[in-house]
């Protein structure tokens, strides 16, 4: 059983289940599933707790002993195991997939990971965890989707901001999630319950974006001409590597290529992303929903602007690089006209 961060409180409501498996990209979010379902086991009377780390050297069979040792002083028992690089191994595979046969009795056993690709998802022992108990995932909040998020966190606080308020500060937070939530818990500290004025809201939160640079292709896609010059000068500012940057940018305009050639044939369009080597389903949401702005033409240009930059990068030719990355993600931006639709 699959579930996302949002929906285990609702879940816990209705009771502890003998496994839980915690995994996903947001840190944040893994940290406070993990605290609310140590929460819940406490209150529930899960006195004894022990805490098994699977770092080199681990030994798998401490696992099965952990899992048949009871206290004498508590019949009931949260057992942790940690794994941080998510890869336990053939012999901790092998000791996963035992264990799920046979789950300790009065117990709750928490099963901590880090982000998993779709090849691990896909292994045989996190199946069997996935099967076995409550697999929790904690998704990346997606750029679209955090004033939303603000705002439940400021709801949860009796705080209120209204959307161009909420805009600010996600503009301010956006690829930084922890800063994200100190943020929000400092205008719980500075203001009283109810609305917050975006006046307020201005003097109080700082300038913590974090950008990525495999999320500049995303952002070309969409096309904001403000996200895009703000996104460059704060990888920049962060010291990114610019060849990266004009890789990840000059990659994105191949994939538009593909996509708009693909497209004009009529082929279907899950193997025309699949071709276009566009993964994920946002990324192909947003290849989707934008494909249509361009042209054949815009793309050449493009690809032609991104040589142009290669040679600046390498030392072959005289200019500013991150100006010229900037012109060439403006190349992409809503301001151009809309060309026909590309047809699925």
């Amino acid at each position: 059983m699959r579930i996302s961060t949002e929906q285990l409180a609702q879940h816990l409501t209705r009771g502890l289940k003998p496994l839980y498996t915690v995994f996903g990209d947001e840190p944040l979010l893994s940290l406070e599933a993990t605290d609310r379902i140590r929460a819940k086991a406490r209150t529930d009377g899960y006195a004894e707790r022990e805490v098994l780390t699977a770092e080199s050297g681990f030994k798998w069979p401490q696992l099965a002993m952990a899992a048949q040792s009871q206290s004498l002083f508590a019949t009931l028992k949260l057992l942790e195991l940690r794994i941080p690089n998510g890869k336990p191994g053939v012999e901790g595979a092998a000791a996963l997939q035992t264990f799920c046969t046979h789950l300790p009795p009065d117990t709750v056993t928490l099963i901590y990971l880090p982000e998993l690709d779709w090849r691990a998802q896909k292994a045989a022992w996190f199946e069997a965890l996935d099967t076995s108990g409550v697999t929790v995932e904690s998704k990346a909040v997606t750029r679209k989707a955090l004033p939303q998020w603000l705002a439940a966190r400021l709801q949860a606080q009796a705080q209120t901001a209204d959307a161009e308020a909420l805009a600010f500060i996600a503009e301010k937070v956006e690829g930084n999630l922890m800063a994200a939530f100190q943020e929000v818990q400092k205008l719980a500290l500075l203001f009283p319950p109810g609305a917050i004025s975006l006046e307020h809201i201005r003097e109080a939160v700082l300038d913590v974006a974090r950008y990525d640079v495999f999320s500049l292709g995303e952002t070309l896609l969409e096309g904001d001409a403000v996200r895009l010059t703000r996104m460059l000068e704060g990888l920049q500012g962060e010291g990114a590597a610019p060849p990266m940057a004009l890789w990840a940018v000059a990659e994105e305009i191949r994939a538009i290529g593909r996509v708009l050639e693909a497209s004009a044939s009529g082929r279907p369009l899950n193997q025309v992303m699949r071709d276009a080597r566009v993964w994920g389903a946002a990324h192909q949401n947003l290849m989707q929903q934008n494909a249509r702005r361009f042209t054949a033409a815009q793309v050449t240009q493009g690809l032609r602007h991104a040589a142009a930059i290669d040679r600046m990068v390498k030392g072959l030719a005289k200019g500013d690089v991150w100006d010229e990355l900037l012109r060439l993600m403006l190349r992409f931006s809503h301001n151009r006209k809309a060309p026909a639709a590309v047809r699925a």
